[in-house]
């Protein structure tokens, strides 16, 4: 059975809830009977007790990072959108991830790539990163216990992107060139300038092709009747990325 997003659209307020087809969903907008699902199609229609409806949408991967149960704080989906971008992901790709975390990341690039390796040294994040790519309904994930620093020497795969998002990225980075195809990308995300110095300066004695260190700041705009204007709210600093090509 497939997850669904419920929508609906109250007093000028959009509400949504995130359900699998079975049993019943209690809302404060009525009771949902879930089994109804199973009869429809997206873009139809369920109601609740109450008569309100709501449409009936097919989750995507912006819905899990919304919906899904979470380990720690995710990347978040600007930071994942300059991965995807400036590494040209595609639909043929082999992808090694490391941590896996929540495996938030890991169903983004496994909506994309053709399969993905994600590792992950604590097993109770690997638990909560399986539940969540079980409701995101993908099989091209391969979920593996280990601490990357030490598993990457052992590697006899090749890549052709690898994210890092862990601590020891600079400790990772020298083994990177032995497993990834050529013309292959690294992006690794740190959260502070000194996490991402030592990634540099690691990077710099792997003789990469091209090196680029970006910091992706996010700024809604606001629409109002006196006028349209950047929101006074939003996403700030995150994390930096880096993009290595070999």
């Amino acid at each position: 059975m497939e997850p669904v997003i419920l929508k609906t659209f109250q007093k000028g307020k959009t509400k949504e809830y995130f359900a699998m087809p079975e049993g019943e969903l209690h809302t404060d907008l009525g009771v949902i009977t879930l089994d109804e699902l199973k009869s429809k199609n997206f873009g139809d229609t369920i109601s609740s007790h109450l008569g309100i409806e709501f449409i009936i949408q097919k989750p995507r991967a912006p819905d899990f990072f919304t919906h899904a149960k979470r380990s720690g704080a995710p990347m978040m989906p600007k930071d994942i959108g300059v991965i995807i971008s400036n590494t040209g992901l595609c639909s043929s790709d082999f992808v090694l991830d490391a941590g896996t975390g929540s495996g938030i990341l890991a169903i983004y690039l496994g909506m994309i790539a053709k399969k993905v390796v994600s590792y992950e040294i604590k097993e109770e994040f690997l638990e909560i990163a399986r539940q969540n790519i079980a409701l995101a309904g993908l099989t091209n994930i391969e979920l593996r216990r280990g601490d990357i620093v030490e598993e990457i020497q052992k590697l006899d795969e090749k890549f052709d992107v690898i994210t890092l998002d862990t601590i020891a990225a600079a400790q990772v980075v020298p083994y990177v060139p032995g497993i990834l195809y050529p013309g292959g990308f690294l992006a690794a995300y740190s959260p502070f300038f000194e996490h991402a110095k030592d990634i540099r300066e690691a990077i710099g004695k792997t003789n990469p092709t091209d090196v680029r260190t970006l910091e992706n700041i996010e700024r809604g705009i606001s629409f109002t009747e006196r006028g349209t204007r950047p929101a006074t709210a939003r996403v700030g600093h995150t994390g930096f990325i880096t993009i290595v090509r070999y």
